[in-house]
C-alpha cells in the first residue's frame, strides 16, 4: 500500500468515529425534543455540526475509494457505514484491520515470507 493511500484511509477512519458519534447524538436528542421536552432543540447546533462531518465523510470516502480500487460492494458498504446509526465505528474498526494487514503483509514481504 502507497503513502497516498494509507493517508486516504486513515483519514476516512479519523472521521468516521466523530461521524458517527454525532449521528447518535443527533437522533438520541430530535427523540428527546419530540418525547420528553417539546423545548429541548439541539438541532440547530448538532446539525450543521454532523452536516459538516457527514460532507468530510463523503470526501474522505470517494478518496479512498479512488486509491483502494475497491470494488462496488466494498464502495457501497462503507458509505453505507455514514447513513446508519452506529456505522461509523464499524467503518472505522474495519479500517483499521486493514491497516494493520497490509502492514503485517508489508512487514513479510521485506522480510522475504512466503506467501505474503
Amino acid at each position: 500500500m502507497d503513502l497516498k493511500t494509507a493517508s486516504a484511509l486513515r483519514r476516512l477512519r479519523l472521521v468516521s468515529v466523530p461521524e458517527g458519534i454525532s449521528w447518535i447524538v443527533l437522533a438520541v436528542c430530535t427523540i428527546i425534543k419530540y418525547t420528553v421536552a417539546e423545548d429541548f432543540d439541539a438541532a440547530p447546533v448538532l446539525g450543521p455540526i454532523h452536516g459538516v462531518l457527514f460532507v468530510l465523510y463523503v470526501i474522505f470516502w470517494l478518496d479512498a475509494w479512488n486509491r483502494t480500487k475497491w470494488d462496488g460492494r466494498t464502495g457501497a458498504l462503507y458509505f453505507a457505514y455514514s447513513v446508519i446509526p452506529g456505522g461509523g465505528f464499524i467503518a472505522e474498526r474495519k479500517l483499521r484491520r486493514e491497516a494493520e494487514d497490509a502492514v503485517i503483509a508489508a512487514r513479510a514481504r521485506k522480510e522475504g515470507v512466503v506467501g505474503a
